[in-house]
């Protein structure tokens, strides 16, 4: 069986693009409160997963509540069990749907565990996710100018931001437009109180986007962004051929913690850092003059991340 990807929230499970795709595991442990849904059911869920799959890798959003949080590492804490990952990119839901979807259609790849969590975050560098908006009063995820927070007063006044990968907010107005990717990418949009059209009409064009698709608004999108006035979109690379290529290309190493592959500089699983080759001990006292001016240790090895990647 595959390694599972669960997610906390059913608007966070994109439907799959063929019949190979797995779904998402809905952790009921996230969706329903303590009250109604004991620890014991919880880790009963997680064991039941880990004992089909082997391995779990969890996708939270960053704004998700501090108690579902918590809950998700109590449940690691519990089962003693380095076969969770719990990963929170710094992704809008919209965005972390996306990537949960990718992440589904490599787990039937012949990635390990180790390699496709950590990928992850590389697979983040390459979403370009954002949201129109009706305002950016309270918005705190995107540096937001005093200029903007003023104009998000005026009436009508519509914003195009862009989160991931490089910040940006430009105001809606004229032919104004983000800057978008330089690869082929195919866009999912989901409107809340907002209309979708420049989102369809204006910003999908001018990206040269393969495709618009609408999808529901996740639960969490009226909070990351601060308002329920919103259009959320989110623009990735839709084809398995490439996504593996992208992740197939970097180098892999192994945890010097808990011993799984791992791509980029930190465990997924565990989240150790990746060891950096040690030091070249200093020379001994008694050593010679030229001994004691031989060169330095050559620098650590840089790795070769695709481009964007981090």
């Amino acid at each position: 069986m595959p390694t599972a990807i669960a997610v906390t929230g059913p608007d966070l499970v994109l439907p799959s693009p063929d019949r190979h795709t797995p779904s998402a595991a809905v952790l009921q442990s996230a969706v329903q409160s303590s009250r109604t849904y004991s620890l014991d059911q919880a880790l009963t869920e997680m064991h039941t997963l880990i004992e089909h799959h082997g391995y779990v890798i969890v996708l939270c959003p960053a704004s998700a509540p501090t108690a579902v949080v918590q809950r998700m590492h109590a449940i690691r804490s519990v089962l003693e069990s380095d076969r969770i990952a719990i990963l929170r990119p710094d992704l809008p839901p919209l965005g972390l749907a996306v990537l949960a979807l990718q992440l589904r259609q490599l787990s039937i790849c012949d990635f390990s565990p180790g390699v496709l969590a950590s990928a992850a975050r590389l697979l983040s560098h390459y979403i370009y996710a954002g949201a129109l908006l009706g305002s950016v009063a309270k918005l705190d995820r995107v540096p937001v100018s005093l200029q903007s927070h003023a104009k998000s007063w005026v009436p009508g006044a519509q914003f195009a931001v862009l989160a991931t990968p490089r910040p940006q907010l430009i105001k809606v107005a004229g032919d104004a437009t983000l800057s978008g990717p330089g690869f082929g990418t195919k866009m999912l949009y989901a409107a809340g109180q907002l209309g979708p059209g420049w989102v369809t009409e204006t910003l999908a064009p001018a990206w040269r986007t393969q495709g618009v698709s609408e999808t529901r608004l996740p639960g969490e999108s009226a909070r990351w962004w601060a308002t329920g006035k919103l259009v959320e979109f989110a623009a990735a690379i839709p084809d398995i051929s490439v996504l593996y290529q992208l992740v197939s290309s970097v180098r892999r190493d192994d945890c010097h913690w808990c011993g799984l592959e791992l791509i980029g500089d930190r465990c997924g699983f565990c989240a150790a850092p990746l060891a950096q080759p040690p030091e070249r001990a200093a020379p001994a006292p008694a050593a010679s003059a030229s001994a004691a001016s031989a060169p330095a240790a050559p620098a650590a090895h840089v790795r070769a991340l695709p481009r964007g990647a981090t």
